[in-house]
């Protein structure tokens, strides 16, 4: 699905137009005149239609007419969990990004695919995080209590419609 943006003119005297790429942006924006006839150069860039994912990562990256070339790429590039990491690491934790330089790879975070604390607790008792624990004892652990204790260092949250779990270093 292509994504459609929307170029709000900070001019009042001027009305705004829909986009679908960096190209398609600057040969609209070139042409166009307020009432006046003056050239419009000033933008507020609004998310319209696209893929939830896609624009839960326009509202992290900040999104304006001097970061949409490098938007439209990454949208392009990225997978949904590429995706995911920025969000969380920008929009969530507050990274700091070059838009021309960025690196997925500078975000130092833990993310995992499950519905909660709870779930990450199970997890990380079958992956044998807290020893090895006797069959006979198994039924007497307290999830729910390391659960709260995980939510001290883990972060619930929801990126379009997907729950994740995060830690950031």
């Amino acid at each position: 699905m292509s994504i459609t943006l929307f170029a709000q003119p900070y001019d009042l005297a001027a009305s705004g137009f829909y986009f679908t790429s960096a190209a398609e942006f600057s040969d609209k924006a070139a042409a166009l005149r307020n009432d006046c006839g003056q050239r419009v150069e000033e933008f507020e860039i609004q998310f319209i239609d696209g893929e939830a994912i896609d624009a839960a990562l326009a509202e992290a990256w900040s999104l304006s007419q001097g970061t949409l070339v490098r938007f439209f790429a990454l949208a392009e590039e990225l997978d949904e969990q590429e995706k995911q990491r920025f969000i969380i690491a920008v929009g969530e934790v507050g990274y700091s990004f070059d838009p021309d330089t960025v690196g997925l790879e500078d975000f130092e975070i833990d993310i995992y695919h499950l519905g909660s604390l709870k779930e990450l607790a199970e997890e990380f008792i079958a992956e044998g995080l807290f020893g090895e624990i006797p069959d006979h004892l198994a039924n007497y652990i307290d999830m729910d209590a390391i659960a709260r204790d995980l939510s001290f260092d883990y972060t619930e949250t929801d990126i379009a419609g997907t729950r994740l779990i995060y830690r950031s270093s």
